[in-house]
This record gives structure tokens, C-alpha cells and sequence, in this order.
């Protein structure tokens, strides 16, 4: 597969590209065209994990070569794989599912190749993080995303306090086995009234979504409404004080007010984000004017 040019300062002319690839997170009709074409003529695939991998070239009909990257032979395995690029070869790196890098490994091999003046070009597409917050209904101007808290409980409440005042809206995944002592702790931390909204096995044919608050999701975990099988991405409101009200409300109108009529945009935005209706009908207003 030749692209033009792809060489940087310090690479060989004939230098390859590492292309870092997102990948379906359940429905395989996610791949997208250009996806496959990269795939199709790659001299080989680094993949998280070389059977899942596998499977989704099997559907698609490739037979690219695997290479095993992983987070536990990453740092082994990097210096082959810039051989290979440096000598012409162009390599895909793939996760299990979703964005390399993102909560996945590929961090080194894409900063070892830019440092080598290797061409890294993403192949963009699904992320659950994103996914997740597109659905969710919550302020996503900006965001923190926190990834997989720690394991133990220790160490995950502390961690939890730590990021409890920030005023953005919080992105997690969590663990099938660990999502009920999460929930729980995040009621303790954060107090069972925090706004939350739990995504379950996005995009594919038994995915779910539960609404309301920290409180509401233990009680479905605990009562067997909330389904512990699959993958969980989790979002929370950020700080719940004057500070972050005011721009969730404000972030949420301004979308509201470019469809609705000003009375209409408060009376819903007020709904959302639980501000008093005179409230949000004033600060719409406030938008309009500064507009």
C-alpha cells in the first residue's frame, strides 16, 4: 500500500505509515469504508488482541497478517514493529473494540513511531466514551474522562474524591464484577442525588441505557433491573455547584434556543437540569440578548 510522502524528518523516504484504527465496539456494520480499504492492503495488523482481531477480518473478508501488541509485551514488541515501518511497510493498529490508546494499549508504538518521523494517521470512528455522552443528554462541551478506576475500593474512593468538585461532566468504564461496589462508592463520594446515566453493551443487540441519579442506578443494580452482563460506560454530572449548574443550564439553552422558541427552550432546559423554570427563562433571555 503506497502513500505519498509519508516519510518525516529523520525517517527513510521509503518509510511506511502507521495507521491507528478505531473499530466497531459491537455492531460490525460500524466499519467504515475507508477502514477496510487501509486493512485490505496493509502488510500487517498490530492488534490488542490477535482472536478478536481475527474475527473481525474473517467478517470482512481479509486475511491480513496479526501481530500480537498488548499491554503486557508492548514495550518488547515496539522496536520490531518500527523496523517494519521504517523499511516500507504500512501497519493498522487495532484495540479490542473502540479507539487505540484510549484506555487500550498503542500509546508507546504511536509515540516511538512519531519520534522516528513515521507518519501516524488515525482512521476515526466509534469510541463508548463518546457514544455514551451523545446519548446521555449531558453537558459534553467539555468533559473529563476518568477511563477504569482502581480495582480496590481503597484506592478507588480516594481516587473519587479527588475528581469529586470537578465541574465537568465525568466519563467512566467500568467492569462487569466491579460495577455495583463503583456505584456504591460513587454514592458515598459523590452523594446519591449526583445525576448519572449508565450505557450497557452500546450498539449492540441487547444494549440498555438507565437514567436518573447515583441512588436510582444502585437501587437498579441491587434489585436485577440493571443486567450485570457486558461492557458499562457510565456518565455523571459534574459538581453540583452554582458554578457547574449555571453552565450545564447554559450549555443545554444555547443548544435549545437555535430549534425553540425562547419560552419553549427554558421550559425544557429548566426540565433537564432541574432549574427553576423563571430561572431558565431568564438566563434564555440573557443568551439572546448577548447574541
Amino acid at each position: 500500500m503506497a502513500v505519498a510522502k509519508v516519510a518525516g524528518p529523520g525517517a527513510p523516504e521509503e518509510a511506511g505509515a502507521l495507521f491507528v484504527a478505531a473499530t466497531p465496539i459491537g455492531n460490525l456494520d460500524d466499519v467504515s469504508t475507508r477502514l477496510k480499504a487501509v486493512l485490505e492492503r496493509a502488510s500487517g495488523v498490530a492488534a490488542e488482541d490477535t482472536r478478536r482481531a481475527g474475527r473481525l477480518l474473517q467478517s470482512l473478508g481479509i486475511r491480513s497478517p496479526l501481530i500480537s501488541l498488548h499491554a503486557h509485551n508492548e514495550r518488547s514488541r515496539t522496536p520490531e514493529l518500527l523496523g517494519r515501518l521504517l523499511s516500507g511497510e504500512d501497519l493498522v493498529l487495532l484495540s479490542d473494540a473502540g479507539t487505540p490508546g484510549i484506555s487500550d494499549p498503542g500509546m508507546r508504538l504511536v509515540w516511538e513511531a512519531r519520534q522516528s518521523g513515521i507518519r501516524v494517521t488515525p482512521l476515526p470512528g466509534p469510541c463508548a466514551a463518546v457514544a455514551a455522552l451523545s446519548v446521555a443528554g449531558f453537558p459534553a462541551d467539555r468533559f473529563h474522562f476518568e477511563g477504569f478506576l482502581p480495582s480496590r475500593q481503597a484506592a478507588r474512593r480516594s481516587r473519587l474524591k479527588q475528581i469529586k468538585a470537578v465541574p465537568e461532566t465525568l466519563v467512566f468504564y467500568e467492569a462487569v464484577h466491579r460495577l455495583t461496589a463503583a456505584l456504591q462508592d460513587m454514592r458515598e463520594v459523590f452523594g446519591g442525588e449526583r445525576k448519572a446515566f449508565l450505557a450497557r453493551e452500546l450498539t449492540k443487540i441487547h444494549e440498555s441505557t438507565h437514567g436518573g441519579t447515583l441512588a436510582d442506578l444502585c437501587r437498579k443494580a441491587a434489585s436485577g433491573k440493571i443486567v450485570l452482563k457486558g461492557e458499562f460506560t457510565l456518565v455523571l454530572g459534574g459538581d453540583g455547584g452554582p458554578d457547574g449548574d449555571e453552565a450545564a443550564l447554559d450549555s443545554i439553552l444555547t443548544a435549545l434556543l437555535e430549534e425553540l422558541p425562547t419560552r419553549q427552550a427554558a421550559r425544557l432546559g429548566a426540565k433537564l437540569t432541574g432549574t427553576p423554570r423563571r430561572v431558565a427563562y431568564s438566563r434564555a433571555l440573557e443568551l439572546q440578548v448577548r447574541e
